[in-house]
């Protein structure tokens, strides 16, 4: 059984202690492939140098977080720009519109993720979507990039049965962590009417943690929870429903 980890922050101080340790629990636990989102360009040494590290199974995506999108958002994006024409990534991402804590900056929450659609599609790259409070600003911008070659993953899916329909219909993956465990989290009383191939597994860590360790760090062998409440949801085995999310991460990574 192997399972994938589509959203992980590995790279985070909040590992700083013991990083090497989580992830070869993380591999014990049968999770051997973690793909990485970018949020700016003050990470990208770290994320490289962890790259290095567990070449086999780590995987890099290269973006500007909605949440960092500030006054020098230009020079942000142009050095995502440069990332990719200079190294192997495999995703645009995190990208995306967050309205959470500042809407002062929505236009240039937006250029930036239209920019870096644009980017994807001329990588041949799927995008990894950010959206918290934002549904109806991130599907304008979708509707307006809409073609065959935009795909990707709605990342720390939250949203409701019609907007998981909506994502879907511009080819995301929905990427399902911790959220799924909460009681409050919503999204485990419709998921049976999602057919598992639309699904991705991911953690989301350090943040998100998953019941029983909701508000504490989060890591990526917790993922094994979130497959545990599939496999209730869905009544398959465990070992399907790894097998399923992680030829679905294969789909949109093309590895």
């Amino acid at each position: 059984m192997i399972l994938t980890d589509t959203h992980t922050h590995l790279y985070s101080e909040a590992f700083d202690g013991d990083r090497d340790q989580i992830i070869k629990k993380a591999m014990e636990e049968g999770v051997k492939r973690f793909f990485i989102p970018a949020i700016d360009s003050t990470y990208t040494a770290s994320m490289l140098a962890l790259e290095k590290s567990f070449p086999e199974n780590i995987f890099l995506m290269m973006g500007l977080h909605p949440t960092h999108v500030k006054e020098n958002f230009e020079e942000e994006l142009q050095h995502v720009e440069e990332m990719l024409n200079g190294h192997k990534f495999y995703a645009v991402g995190e990208i995306g519109i967050d309205l959470y804590w500042d809407k002062t900056l929505l236009k240039e929450q937006q250029k930036a993720f239209k920019f870096q659609i644009q980017l994807a599609k001329k990588h041949k790259l799927p995008i990894v979507i950010h959206c918290r409070d934002a549904f109806d600003e991130i599907f304008e911008v979708l509707e307006g990039e809409k073609s065959d070659d935009l795909y990707g993953i709605f990342h720390c899916f939250t949203g409701n049965y019609e907007q998981a329909q909506k994502a879907i219909g511009y080819n995301m993956k929905l990427g399902i962590g911790g959220v799924v465990t909460f009681k409050n989290g919503k999204i485990d009383t419709f998921l049976d009417r999602i057919d598992p191939k639309h699904l991705v597994l991911e953690t989301d860590s350090p943040y998100l943690a998953p019941v029983p360790y909701r508000g504490k760090r989060n890591e990526s062998s917790y993922l094994t929870l979130v497959l545990d409440k599939l496999a209730g949801i869905y009544n398959r085995s465990r070992e399907e429903i790894a097998n399923i999310t992680t030829a679905n991460s294969k789909d949109v990574f093309g590895i």
